[in-house]
């Protein structure tokens, strides 16, 4: 397949965690590359992650970034936003139609899926729906190279047991939370549009993202925020269920290889090979924070929780020669240290943050 050079990029859920960090990768890394952000700013949406890429490539900069605040369900918007790109106006700078998608707008965290399902089908099924009719209808009537990347997860593929071989790209769908299963629906929808409609889609599925800027509802930075206040570190069940960590830039890096290079059609398995229980998680930080492990506060276990994830990347290595660069050892304390110094930004947002902590297990407790 021929390498596609895409000239402008619509970005879903560019102010969040790995949308932010993806939107900054693609104008440092490609510099011909515009990108317009599109993002409902619910709560763990934050436009301060991106202060310095408005800054640097805004209107009073190169004019290579444009932000939309709107929702993903909206087909006249994003129907608008493909075709005509940003006309600017009021400061903001002209972006061109987008010739690629890369769809990462979604409600991502576990337990408010226990809490409220309904949110979770709107958002990821829905909204995944509306963004494909959108380019299908755009394709039908301005036909023209496109791709679109459609963001998973390897949650979508269930549980695995100790001894069980990784998830490959082959492995059955077998979701066991709202959350997976709103995102297994996606990606089924996703490989209809390809098989029916020719949409030129591809789909990622990611391990668990760690790196700056996110929001500290998920383990790493909820763990890092806590122990700096001296508060309880709640750890499902006896901490062992595993996982496989990835830095948020080395996903970046991918991503932008299955953009450019990625089959139409094809899935592809994106991980960190770097296999972790909780709890040794949990204990790294608190070392590197020089906290006491009695702050560590064993909660009865999350409903449906998966024990192990582990990822087998050998197709996005093998097809596209892309593989993690950034070991764990080296960037967890790396983050460690940037909440350590960018306590404005995630302050800010913790009372949120911490809502479904305190709604499933924390509410009442010291």
């Amino acid at each position: 397949m021929a390498p596609f050079t895409p000239h402008c990029v619509l970005v879903t859920g560019g102010a969040g965690f790995i949308g932010s960090n993806l939107v900054r990768w693609l104008l440092e890394h490609a510099p011909d590359l515009r990108v317009i952000n599109l993002d409902l700013l619910t709560y763990a949406g934050n436009l301060e992650s991106l202060s310095d890429v408005t800054t640097r490539h805004g209107a009073s900069g190169d004019r290579r970034y444009g932000f939309v605040r709107g929702d993903i369900t909206d087909l006249r918007l994003v129907r608008g936003l493909l075709r005509d790109g940003l006309q600017g106006g009021r400061g903001a700078p002209p972006v061109p139609p987008p010739d690629a998608v890369v769809h990462l707008a979604a409600e991502s965290h576990v337990d408010r899926s226990i809490m409220g399902p309904a949110v979770f089908v709107d958002t990821n099924v829905r909204g995944t729906l509306t963004l494909l009719e959108a380019c299908r209808a755009e394709l039908a009537e301005r036909p023209r190279p496109f791709r679109f990347v459609h963001v998973s997860t390897d949650e979508v593929y269930g549980s695995l047991g100790p001894g069980d071989p990784p998830f490959t790209e082959a492995t059955s769908l077998a979701p066991n939370s709202p959350y997976a299963a709103s995102k297994a629906a996606a990606d089924l929808l996703v490989r209809a549009y390809v098989e029916t409609f020719g949409v030129p889609a591809v789909t990622t599925r990611c391990s668990n993202n760690y790196g700056p800027f996110q929001f500290p509802e998920k383990l790493i930075p909820l763990m890092i925020t806590r122990a700096l206040a001296d508060q309880p570190l709640p750890v499902y069940g006896d901490g062992m269920n595993v996982r496989d960590w990835i830095h948020v830039d080395d996903h970046a890096e991918a991503l932008w290889a299955v953009l450019t290079r990625g089959a139409t059609g094809r899935v592809y398995n994106i991980g960190g090979e770097s296999e972790v229980p909780n709890l040794e998680i949990v204990r790294t930080i608190l070392r590197a924070l020089r906290k006491p492990e009695s702050l560590i506060q064993f909660v009865n276990d999350r409903p449906g929780h998966d024990r192990r994830y582990a990822m087998d990347i050998t197709r996005i290595r093998t097809e596209l020669g892309w593989t993690p660069r950034r070991r764990l050892v080296d960037g967890l304390p790396a983050t460690v240290e940037w909440y350590l110094t960018h306590r404005e930004w995630w302050e800010r947002v913790l009372n949120e943050a911490y809502r479904a902590a305190n709604a499933l297990y924390l509410e009442g407790r010291a």
